[in-house]
């Protein structure tokens, strides 16, 4: 019992904090507001998390479980690469959508004045990202034998660039921005571009 209400706890700190994330946009999130916002004291944040740090690792956690684990159910389900990519993207920029919040820790807003270590951790996400990007094209050649104009990391860092600017536009808009706005429209030209061969 004692267990189950420490899990809830510290699901509630983290969601806590998503959502100030939301809601104090360019604002630092102190463990003293954070805690205000829970109802418990500093002390009892400390006692689920060692730091805000951990806090924010924990986010990064659900982000990095979220994405990868969608991700590996498209590439297991979806055998067409054309596809994968535009499913990859759009599940990027969905999640993006339903976590605002959480979508200031992806383009590092929410991690300035922060350790190091949180933003180098958001960095290697994206190069995963695009990496299993750089995969999929690498196997519209070898598996379906399909020609690309460009090689696979020059297109593969365009899409996480795309993704990249739809998540910054969407925060600099305060929310209003959705990164899923005319999405189907601009990937008729991003598929005209790469994937018509």
């Amino acid at each position: 019992m004692a267990i189950a209400k420490k899990i809830n706890r510290r699901a509630q700190i983290l969601q806590a904090l998503a959502s100030m994330l939301q809601t104090n946009p360019g604002q630092r999130i102190t463990t003293a507001k954070l805690a205000a916002h829970v109802g418990v004291s500093e002390a009892a944040l400390y006692r689920h998390f060692p730091s805000k740090a951990r806090m924010f690792e924990g986010l990064i956690e659900f982000i990095e479980e979220t994405l990868f684990s969608r991700i590996n159910k498209i590439i297991n389900e979806e055998k067409d690469s054309t596809t994968r990519c535009q499913l990859i993207l759009r599940l990027i920029l969905g999640f993006a959508e339903k976590n605002p919040g959480i979508t200031r820790i992806l383009n590092g807003d929410a991690l300035m004045g922060e350790q190091d270590r949180l933003r180098d951790r958001i960095a290697q996400l994206f190069e995963r990202l695009e990496t299993q990007l750089k995969q999929v094209l690498r196997e519209r050649k070898l598996r379906e034998g399909k020609s690309l104009p460009a090689e696979e990391a020059i297109i593969a860092n365009f899409l996480i660039c795309y993704v990249d600017g739809r998540i910054n536009q969407f925060i600099r808009s305060k929310f209003t921005r959705r990164p899923t706005e005319g999405f189907n429209d601009q990937w008729q030209l991003i598929s005209a571009q790469f994937f018509l061969n």
